[in-house]
This record gives structure tokens, sequence and C-alpha cells, in this order.
């Protein structure tokens, strides 16, 4: 057990500090542990930074060249290697994906020095960890911990792969953050609901969604939809065009700051197959703003309670998503109890009930 009067040190390793949800977490919980007088380091292996942090950056990205070389890539991982020997971590925290076997056997026996914590983010499993459970063992048995999002991760982990060391934390949400950027002015004079992602991820399936959003009673009441991300349209403008929306559905791009347009939403729709446990959706109720999404694997059920905060919406029925989105339009009764609801229902996730579990687990006291 690590000493209660040491000063603890922690480094959080991700791939940039922008864009991902594992990203944020990573992000919001470098604010929480300086919060708690520890010091921390955030090794990002890309050159992009857009979220608040906390700590000394390490930008691994800096080194990476246009060819991207195998003699870039030792160089780089040269790199987190000498840094990792000549300080002193008491926990290593690993957010990146993990999908190259022989690398990630590397890092995670020979790389890292200290107790390490790996974290899992999807319900897709095989982005994490290999498909073979003796190499999957062999990587990630010895370690501190391995950190799933939600218990269904959990369990499918261990009937999978038969580890040991598996835990359930959720994603924090940073309240202060939202709070201090949800305000600013939204240059829109329409209604609209809200849907964020990638273009290019069809885990997303916005093509799908906008044409739901289509034969849904919305545009007849002039409520839009607003679809914020960044990638390649082509396939969703076809979708608008056969849709006939062109003047319905609009793309604003990748925001740094989406709670402004999460605060002025009606609601947020979330259509994907599956995800691990979406910030977004801790960030539209944190926003007031309640949230229709699919019941997929994994993380909606987990955060929204059925006709309390919003309408969590069977797997993949997609008729049954036209319905529940038309409701919470026709039925203002509902829809004002969800949006009531939906700020106080996020406060098992806040950032210093999650950030708080973190310390736990890794035994640390603060006083």
């Amino acid at each position: 057990m690590i000493l209660p009067n040491k000063k603890y040190k922690i480094a959080l390793i991700g791939y940039r500090l922008s864009g991902g949800g594992s990203d944020k977490v990573m992000a919001n919980l470098s604010l929480f542990f300086e919060s708690k007088g520890i010091e921390v380091h955030i090794i990002t292996v890309i050159d992009e930074v857009s979220f608040p942090y906390a700590g000394k950056l390490v930008n691994l990205g800096l080194l990476k060249n246009n060819s991207n070389s195998v003699f870039n890539k030792f160089k780089r991982l040269r790199a987190l290697q000498k840094y990792l020997n000549t300080n002193d971590f008491d926990f290593i925290i690993d957010f990146r994906f993990r999908t190259k076997v022989i690398q990630e056997l590397i890092i995670s026996r020979w790389i890292y020095n200290s107790k390490t914590i790996f974290t899992v983010h999807s319900f897709l499993i095989d982005h994490y960890m290999p498909n073979n459970s003796w190499l999957t063992r062999s990587m990630y048995n010895h370690c501190y911990a391995n950190v799933a999002l939600v218990p269904a991760m959990k369990n499918i982990i261990e009937k999978t792969h038969n580890l040991k060391n598996i835990v359930t934390i959720a994603n924090p949400v940073n309240l202060i953050e939202i709070n201090e950027k949800n305000g600013e002015k939204v240059d829109i004079t329409f209604d609209f609901i809200i849907a964020i992602g990638q273009f290019e991820n069809p885990i997303k399936q916005f093509g799908q969604l906008i044409s739901s959003y289509g034969n849904s009673i919305l545009p007849e009441k002039q409520i839009h939809l607003l679809i914020l991300g960044e990638g390649d349209r082509t396939n969703l403008e076809m979708a608008i065009k056969k849709a006939k929306m062109a003047d319905f559905v609009h793309f604003i791009g990748y925001q740094e700051n989406p709670y402004n347009y999460l605060k002025k939403a009606k609601f947020l729709v979330l259509s994907s197959k599956n995800e691990g446990m979406p910030n977004v959706i801790l960030e539209s109720l944190a926003c007031e703003t309640p949230v229709v999404a699919f019941d997929c694997p994994s993380g909606p059920r987990e955060m929204i309670h059925n006709r309390e905060n919003g309408i969590l919406v069977e797997n993949q029925n997609w008729q049954k998503l036209i319905g529940a989105m038309n409701e919470m339009v026709l039925n203002e009764r509902l829809y004002q109890y969800c949006k009531q609801n939906s700020l106080e229902s996020i406060s098992p996730f806040l950032l210093g009930n999650i950030g708080q579990q973190w310390l736990d687990l890794m035994k640390i006291t603060i006083k």
C-alpha cells in the first residue's frame, strides 16, 4: 500500500487530447487528480490538443513524421520507454485502443514498468484485447487492473478471456466545464434535435437516422436535425436526398464546444449499433437535454432511466425510434418531466464521484 503522506505520481497515456471519448475521460481525470495534489503526466501519441487538461503534457506526436516508418515508430516507442524509466510513476493508466498485438505485448510486458491499469472503452473488446485468449492473458493478467466501463463489458471480458482482474468504473462527466460553456450563443433560429459523432464510423448509423427522422413528424413540426462531427459526408448526403430532407438536416462539423448546441437542442438522439459508454449522453443530460437512444450494447441503459430522463428504445428497432422521437414532441408532459430530471440523473457520474472510485482502486488516500 502507498503511504498516505507520499506525493503520488501518475502517467496517463492516450492517443490525443481531442475528439475521442476515451481521450475526454483521460483529460477529465487529469483535472481531478491534479486537484487532489497528485503529480500528473499525460503522454499522447498524436499531436492533437483541444480538451482542457492538467499536468505535464508529453506529446510523442511531435516525433511522428510523414512516412510513419518502422524506424519512426521505434523512435517513439523508445522515447516512451526512456520517459517511463526516467520517472518513478506510482501508476500508469492506459486509455488507448490496442489492436497491434506484437506492439502491445512489448509495451505491456517490457515498456510499462509501474503498476499499470488498462482501460476498455468499447463493447467491441477486440479493439483493446486480442481475440486469442492466451495472448490476452499474457498481456493483461499480470497488470494491476483492467477497467471496463459497465458490467456488460466486464462480463464479456471475463467470459471470453477468463481474466481475473476486471473492475468497473464508469466515465465521468465534468459539470463545471459544461456549465462554463453551455451558455455560449448559438446562432440558430429554428428548433432542432441533435446527433453527435464521426461520419466515417458506421457504428453511429447516421444514414438510417436521417431516413428515420424524415419519416417522423419532426419535419412537419419544423424541428430540424443537427449533426455534429466530421468525415466523408457522401453517403449521408445521399440519404438526405433520398429522404428529401435537404432543408431540415444540417451538418455543422466538429465543435470544440458542443455543449451550447446540446443546451439548445430539444433532445439528443443516439442511434448506434454499439457503444462503450457514450459521453455524449451524460453531456446532454448535464445540459438538461433529454435523450432518445437505442438500448444498444453498451452504456445507454446505465445512464437513461426510461421515461424519466429520456426514452430507451428497443435495440435497432427503427420504427420504435421514430415513435420515441414523435412522442418527445407530441407528449409535452413526458418531455418536460424528462427534462426536469435530466441534470439530477447524472449525479453518480460526476467527476468527483468517479474520480474517487479511481483513487479507491489505486488505494490512494488524500488527506
